[in-house]
Order: C-alpha cells, then structure tokens, then sequence
C-alpha cells in the first residue's frame, strides 16, 4: 500500500475536510457499525488461523508478547511525569494508552502488507487482544497504586467486556471454533469488504484527528515530540522482539507496529473510570493527533524499512 492508496487517501481527505471546517461526518451509528465490523473481521480472521494449527507453541510468543504490553507503560511514564513535568495521573493514563494498541493502526498495517504482497502470521489478531489489558492495569496502578481497592471488580468488568476486548476476542473465538469453513458464508461482510470499511473508518480518524490539534497545541511541543519519539522507540522494542521470536519479516513489522500505536478505544473508557482526575483531551490528543497520523502515513513504511536490515533476505 503506497501514500497514494485509496485507503490512506481516505484518511487524508478526512485530514482535510476538518481543516477545512468541513460539516462532513459520519452519522454516529454508521461510524459505531464501521468500528464493529472492523474489529470483528480482524478477530475472526485471527481466529480461523488458530483453528489451523496448535495453539501449545504459541503460548511463549503470547508470555513475550504480554511482557511488552506490561514494558511500555512503564518506559513512557518517567518521560511523561518527570521529563515532562505531566501530573502523576496524566502520566499514567498516557502511558496506558501508548502501552496499549491501536486496532485501526493494526487494520492498516494488515492492508498495507496485503498490498506489498508480504506475508505475515495470520494468528497475529491475538495479540492485539492481548496487548489491549496489560497496559491499563500498569497504568491504574501507576497512578493510584493498589488504592482502587473495592473498584477491582468494576475495572474489570469494564476492561474485559468493554467494546473493543469483547468484539475482539468473541471474534476470535468464533473464528476458532467455525474455522474457515465455517465463517465462509459470512466473508463477503467481513472479509471482502475489509479495505472499503477500512477506508470509511480512516476517513472519520481523519476528521477526530483534526478535532484533537487545538488540545494538542494547549499541551505544548513535549506532547507533540512524545508522541512521534516513543512510538519509534516503542517500535523498535516491538520490531527487536519479533526478530527474537522468530517470526516472520512481515509478522515483525506487524509488531513494531503494534508497539509503536496507542490505543483510543478500550483504554480511555478504563481510565475515565479508574483515574477520573486525568485529563483525557491529553491522552486523546496525542494518540489520535499525532500519533496515528504519523504511524498511518510515515511509520509504518518506516518500520516495513527498518525490519528489511533484519531479514536481508527478504521482507
């Protein structure tokens, strides 16, 4: 997929429209349908590639995989709350976000390597479901360590059945059980149509992105330069472990990228519940302002460059 991709144009156009004090928008529950197809298609499909080989010797890929999720919020506080000088509390919810993950990012990522033609694990959705728990916990704990208390029961509860965990994993779960056979006689909804839901999803990132620049000014250039350099760190971390596990050129981009996203969907619920004192414009501004513009449109060309000097021999 090149900058000139129909599915990164629409996330431009977006860009533009809100630049352009543009009234266009998608209707609330067109973009609700969109957000759950999205994240159902990229769990079943997930799913269909478990049914297809053990699970046993994916279990120390998954243990990795968790340990980085609970890693990254612990690297990116101290540069938020004493680098930057944020409160204890927004520090913490920004760190969750950006130790969490991005599902648009990954639906991008997945599409952008359709395009180029390079395969990549087909289980790697497991991940993404994983990646989304660990770094909410570190976040709630950085902020008010194990003062929650009584709210355990509660967080959870919003943590493990909000939206995105539950459309994610129940797809995965579906995906597993039906297997590919089984899921085909839906695939024309969630699997041939995938790009031209993917595009509608950019356009409306496209315009919420603009939506967060006026916050995103408030907060100053830190912000602004936290939210490109830790992801390029976060990269690097998630690109050196993919090297590790031995995965393969494009499941390592996939995961660089992975590391590298910031989540805006399941983390800011967890937090306006757990840490109600953040600011959650911050989070959101970063996240959606700078963060996933830059992953759509420079990062993950970037990271697919970088991973070619780990596997020479083709990525």
């Amino acid at each position: 997929m090149s900058a000139l991709d129909p599915v990164v144009l629409f996330f431009v156009l977006g860009v533009a429209a809100g630049l352009m004090r543009s009234d266009l928008r998608l209707p609330s529950a067109v973009y609700e349908f969109v957000t759950m197809v999205l994240l159902l298609a990229i769990g079943l499909k997930g799913g269909v590639e478990l049914s297809r080989q053990p699970l046993a010797p994916l279990v120390p890929q998954m243990l990795a995989v968790v340990a980085m999720g609970l890693l990254l919020p612990l690297l990116a506080y101290p540069v938020l709350h004493h680098a930057g000088k944020l409160a204890r509390a927004d520090a913490a919810s920004i760190a969750a976000h950006y130790g969490s993950v991005s599902v648009g990012t990954y639906a991008v990522v997945a599409a952008y390597l359709s395009a180029q033609g390079v395969a990549f694990e087909e289980y790697m959705p497991v991940f993404v479901v994983l990646l989304e728990v660990p770094a909410i916990v570190v976040g709630i704990l950085l902020a008010r360590g194990w003062n929650a208390g009584h709210r355990w029961g509660e967080l959870g509860r919003e943590i493990f059945l909000g939206k995105g965990v539950v459309l994610l994993a129940g797809g995965l779960l579906i995906g597993w059980v039906a297997g590919a056979d089984g899921v085909q006689p839906i695939g024309a909804l969630f699997f041939d149509l995938f790009k031209g839901i993917l595009a509608l999803f950019l356009l409306e990132m496209g315009l919420i992105a603009v939506s967060q620049l006026g916050d995103l000014r408030r907060c100053g250039l830190f912000l602004g330069g936290f939210a490109i350099g830790f992801p390029l760190l976060a990269a690097l971390i998630g690109g050196t472990l993919g090297w590790v596990l031995g995965l393969s050129p494009g499941g390592t981009v996939v995961l660089a990228t992975l590391a590298a996203s910031a989540s805006y969907i399941a983390v800011p619920a967890a937090m306006r519940m757990a840490v109600p004192q953040a600011n959650p414009s911050l989070s959101l501004a970063a996240a959606l302002g700078v963060t996933f513009p830059f992953n759509i449109l420079i990062g993950i060309p970037l990271y697919h460059a970088a991973v070619r000097l780990l596997y020479p021999d083709g990525a």
